[in-house]
């Protein structure tokens, strides 16, 4: 077991006196099996009233309401957890998904149809002839070799750029451009798994790094992969592994953009000036 200590930092720094609507925070980590929570702190400036809440993903979402106008808005989350996730590659596949290709089976289906390409979604041309590039039947290959395929290439082939502006590029525009963020590969990672077949989702959460002088930390983001046996299996296109120890899962969905970790709004003056910093430490 690790412990680690989670501080995330959020700044909004507004031209003069706005009126805040209400905001919801995504930053506290999901806990399961593996993760535990010690402890958790969350202190906000202004003074705000919060409401805990679940949203359709089972993600633990604090919704703030404030009372009183400000010029400024400081979010701070202080996090103790305890990480059991120390043998990522220790699990078993069900014997029928071992082999790429397989099938869901319909109990499975019918939970994962979301998280799949619908028959109505045409699959990009440029990531179509990416996966192409990579994998072709008849070659036989287990489900898991070929997903590490893909988190590989991603990692080998494309370069990191850390992007501060919101969004997530398609996957046509990271794979053209040859560089993106984190969500941009989580996301590039996402749609291939879902042209092949496999359902897959967005994960936004934190990774502990190394320390250094100028590293003021970051949320992170990957993609989770529903193999038959383990279930929903983290696959990092940004380091090229398979998540274990130091990732920590915050929110999760389907949709990319859906899961940042503060959105609100507020009604005054635009121009609002937005700094963040995470740190995460090895107890």
């Amino acid at each position: 077991m690790q412990r680690y200590s989670i501080l995330h930092r959020t700044y909004y720094n507004y031209p003069d006196a706005v009126t805040l609507g209400p905001h919801r925070l995504r930053l506290r980590p999901r806990e399961d099996h593996e993760l535990r929570i010690e402890s958790s702190f969350l202190d906000i400036t202004p003074e705000a009233e919060l409401h805990w809440q679940r949203d359709a993903e089972d993600n633990s979402v604090a919704i703030a309401t404030f009372a009183q106008p400000t010029n400024q808005l400081v979010i701070e989350s202080k996090v103790i957890i305890q990480q059991y996730n120390e043998a990522p590659l220790d699990f078993l596949v069900a014997d029928y998904a071992v082999n790429f290709p397989f099938d869901y089976s319909p109990a499975d289906l019918a939970v994962l149809t979301p998280y799949l390409l619908s028959p109505a979604q045409v699959p990009d041309t440029a990531l179509k002839a990416w996966v192409d590039s990579l994998w072709q039947p008849p070659e036989s290959l287990q489900s898991y070799e070929l997903l590490l395929r893909l988190t590989n290439h991603i990692n080998r082939t494309l370069g990191y750029q850390a992007r501060e502006e919101p969004g997530v590029q398609t996957s046509s525009q990271t794979l053209a451009l040859g560089t993106g963020s984190c969500r941009d590969f989580a996301c590039l990672l996402m749609d291939a798994a879902r042209y092949l077949g496999f359902a897959a989702r967005f994960v936004s959460g934190y990774l502990s790094t190394p320390p250094s002088p100028n590293n003021y930390g970051a949320t992170h983001a990957w993609t989770e992969i529903y193999l038959p046996g383990p279930g929903w299996k983290g696959f990092d296109p940004t380091t090229g592994e398979v998540v274990g120890g130091d990732h920590i899962s915050v929110a999760v969905s389907r949709v990319p953009d859906a899961v940042p970790p503060v959105e609100g709004t507020y009604l005054g003056s635009a121009g609002s000036r937005l700094e963040v910093g995470v740190w995460v430490t090895l107890l």
